[in-house]
């Protein structure tokens, strides 16, 4: 399959750059970026071409990655689909739901395959073990805690515009909503929302399945307290979300084996851009609430 990239920024760099060139059954085609000096540099590292014209990019590919802000992915992923063109997607999908519901839309319509890449999901160990516990129905609650330092510590995505504007809501809650919403199913309502220190959320959710769950996140943790939990309790006692043993690269490649499974079957992989919409919905019914508070 043939892709192209769009974007040039940190995770662009680190994870799908690398990922793209080193996968096998990928024609690494080339490199969009809104910086022409940022495109170039990056495509020659991986040995392709570098676009100062997103259209000229479409035109030579199969599909495109995207590692942009979320309301630049939007609009260049529907530019995409009607193009014809498979999208392989970064979290969240859109910053707002009518740009969610365009992107989901326009790939419908097209009948383009979508992949969006929630980290979690594509990594062996958490996908195997959030497969075991969707095979049960008695969960009764659960907690997940994803705590950043990207304000904190040394990130490369501090200086980040769009994650200072939306913070950890927007950034890390589409993690440990991608980990719950399969096991316990849609989210009937969200229940509650509340600041905590920093930019720090506190949200609790219902789910279909007649379990609660609730988040907390953040991006300015202290960097000793970072990580990442989530933790399930029912009849059967209690399962934790096991540790990755592979890192974004390897996990983005498993991305892009789905999106080309996706792309030669026609069957929509669980991950598409009408889950990453329904991410979005709750994203924002969550934000809603914490505004409602702050007025």
């Amino acid at each position: 399959m043939r892709i192209g990239l769009l974007g040039t920024g940190p995770w662009a760099r680190m994870v799908h750059a690398p990922a793209l060139s080193g996968h096998a059954e990928v024609d690494f085609t080339g490199v969009w970026g809104r910086r022409t000096a940022a495109a170039k540099e990056l495509a020659e590292r991986h040995g392709c071409l570098a676009y100062d014209d997103v259209d000229a990019l479409l035109a030579d590919v199969d599909a495109v990655a995207v590692a942009l802000p979320p309301h630049v992915q939007a609009g260049l992923a529907v530019r995409a689909a009607r193009a014809g063109r498979h999208l392989l997607l970064d979290k969240p999908l859109a910053a707002t739901v009518a740009e969610g519901r365009a992107v989901a839309e326009a790939a419908r319509a097209a009948q383009v395959a979508s992949v969006v890449f929630f980290t979690t999901r594509f990594q062996s160990e958490p996908e195997t073990w959030i497969a075991e516990q969707a095979g049960r129905d008695d969960w009764f609650t659960a907690r997940a805690q994803w705590l950043g330092a990207v304000f904190t510590g040394d990130s490369p995505f501090a200086a980040s515009p769009w994650r200072r504007e939306k913070g950890a809501l927007w950034d890390v809650g589409p993690h440990a909503l991608s980990v719950l919403l399969p096991v316990l199913g849609d989210v009937r309502r969200v229940t509650a929302a509340a600041h905590g220190p920093g930019d720090t959320v506190h949200v609790v959710l219902d789910h279909v399945g007649g379990a609660s769950s609730t988040l907390t996140l953040s991006l300015t943790a202290p960097p000793a307290a970072a990580g990442a939990t989530v933790e399930l309790r029912g009849e059967a006692g209690v399962s934790v979300l096991p540790d990755a043993a592979e890192g974004a690269v390897p996990a983005f490649g498993r991305a892009v084996d789905a999106l080309i499974a996706a792309a030669s079957t026609g069957r929509p992989h669980p991950c598409d851009a009408g889950f990453g919409l329904r991410v979005t919905e709750i994203l924002a019914a969550a934000e809603a609430l914490l505004t409602r508070h702050a007025d």
